[in-house]
C-alpha cells in the first residue's frame, strides 16, 4: 500500500467515524430533551389531577454521555459510548440488502439503557445489580436498531426503515419505562438469605446490606425473551 492509499484510508475511515459520532451525540441530546420534557409533562399531570399520593418522576443530566430518569422505585440510566462500532460479519443485519449495498452502513454509535433500583443509589449499595434492557445502534444515515428485551427490541428492529427522529426517541423512552414498571422485584429463595456476614451488618445504613436486584434468585420467564446480537469495536 503506497502512502496515498494509506492516507485515503485514514481520511475516509476517520471522517466516517467522526460523522457517526456527531449523529449519535445529536441523537443523545435529543434523548435528554425528550426525557426532560416527559418529566415536565408528568409534573403537570400530577398537578392537574390533584394526585395526593405522588410518585416521583425526575430527569437528571449526569454529563455529556449520561442521564437518568427516576420514577417510583426505579432508575433508567442512559449512557452513550464515545467510540464507533462495526456490526460483526456473522450478524443477521450484514445479510440485508440495506447493508450489502453500502458497508459503511454497518458502522454505528451505541446508546445503552440500564435499569437499576433507586434504593441502590440512595443507600449506596455498591453490590446491587443493574440490568441492560436495551442497546441502540445508530449509523451514518441516522438509521437505528435496538437489541435487548423483546418488548423493546422487536419494536425497533428494522434497520433499513427505522429513522431515529424525535418521535422514535420519545417512543423508545416510553417503552423502556413501561417495560421497567412491569419488571418487578421478586423475593429471593429462602436458602439464598439464610445467613448474613458481620461485614454486611456493619455496612448497613437504613436498609438491608444484602445485595439486591430485580431478578436475584428467581428466574423470570420474560427475561429470556431478548433480541440479541454482538457488536465489535473498530
Amino acid at each position: 500500500m503506497d502512502n496515498t492509499s494509506l492516507f485515503n484510508l485514514v481520511q475516509n475511515k476517520g471522517s466516517l467515524k467522526q460523522n457517526i459520532y456527531s449523529i449519535t451525540n445529536a441523537a443523545f441530546q435529543e434523548f435528554k430533551s425528550q426525557a426532560s420534557k416527559l418529566a415536565e409533562e408528568y409534573s403537570k399531570y400530577e398537578s392537574e389531577n390533584q394526585i395526593e399520593n405522588r410518585v416521583e418522576l425526575k430527569y437528571s443530566d449526569k454529563g455529556e454521555f449520561e442521564f437518568e430518569i427516576k420514577f417510583g422505585g426505579d432508575v433508567l440510566l442512559f449512557m452513550m459510548h464515545s467510540n464507533v462500532f462495526e456490526i460483526p460479519r456473522n450478524h443477521e443485519l450484514m445479510k440485508t440488502p440495506y447493508v450489502k449495498k453500502d458497508k459503511e452502513r454497518s458502522y454505528g454509535g451505541l446508546i445503552y439503557i440500564y435499569n437499576f433500583l433507586a434504593d441502590s443509589f440512595k443507600y449506596g449499595r455498591e453490590n446491587d445489580a443493574g440490568y441492560l434492557i436495551g442497546r441502540l445502534m445508530v449509523n451514518k444515515e441516522n438509521h437505528y436498531f435496538i437489541e435487548g428485551k423483546k418488548e423493546i427490541g422487536m419494536i425497533f428492529h428494522n434497520f433499513e426503515s427505522s429513522i431515529l427522529d424525535p418521535n422514535a426517541i420519545e417512543k423508545i423512552i416510553s417503552s423502556s419505562m413501561e417495560y421497567t414498571v412491569n419488571f418487578d422485584l421478586l423475593v429471593p429463595p429462602y436458602e439464598k438469605v439464610t445467613y448474613i456476614s458481620v461485614m454486611d451488618v456493619l455496612r448497613r445504613t437504613q436498609s438491608s446490606g444484602m445485595t439486591t436486584g430485580k431478578r436475584l434468585g428467581f428466574k423470570f420467564q420474560a427475561d429470556k425473551k431478548e433480541v440479541k446480537g454482538q457488536l465489535k469495536n473498530d
